[in-house]
């Protein structure tokens, strides 16, 4: 099998969310079959569509072998070392690991939607993504850099 070209979010607001998602980007190196070939900056976000503390966000791209249910699984293997917790929707969490896109593919399993829905209405996943490729192009919405417009309201901050 080819590795494809994968983009993941990170996200945490709970603990010590920036040394958590530093974690995360080494987890994910740490997958069979995968290489991290980039990974954003970490971005402060405040919560959208949830309450709690304000994330630690960012996006790392890998170049993997993996199949994308089985990814899903390693992923929520990782959130689950690091406590994850679902009590209800967008709870304030200790790690959120979220497949953004799997190559040009477009993926809708009972456990797997990829692209990602409303990705495009998120800052905290516009700004780290674009950061890593600017140009990048969504499978059915085109070029993903129009859509900032679109999130200029949600407070975002890059982080040192």
């Amino acid at each position: 099998m080819n590795a494809e070209r994968v983009f993941i979010g990170l996200g945490a607001n709970l603990g010590d969310a920036r040394a958590t998602v530093n974690a995360a980007f080494e987890a994910l190196a740490a997958l069979p079959g995968t290489q991290v070939v980039a990974r954003s900056s970490l971005y402060r976000t405040a919560p959208v569509e949830a309450r709690g503390p304000d994330f630690v966000n960012a996006v790392a791209e890998l170049r993997t072998e993996l199949d994308p249910e089985v990814l899903l699984r390693a992923l929520q293997a990782i959130e689950a070392r690091h406590e994850r917790q679902r009590p209800y929707r967008n709870a304030p969490r200790t790690l959120d690991l979220d497949v953004l896109f799997v190559g040009d593919r477009s993926i809708a399993t009972p456990t797997l939607t990829v692209p990602h829905p409303r990705l495009q209405q998120r800052a905290f996943v516009l700004e780290p993504l674009l950061e890593l490729a600017p140009g990048f192009t969504h499978p059915t919405l085109g070029a993903l850099a129009p859509w900032r417009a679109g999130t200029a309201g949600q407070a975002i901050e890059r982080l040192a």
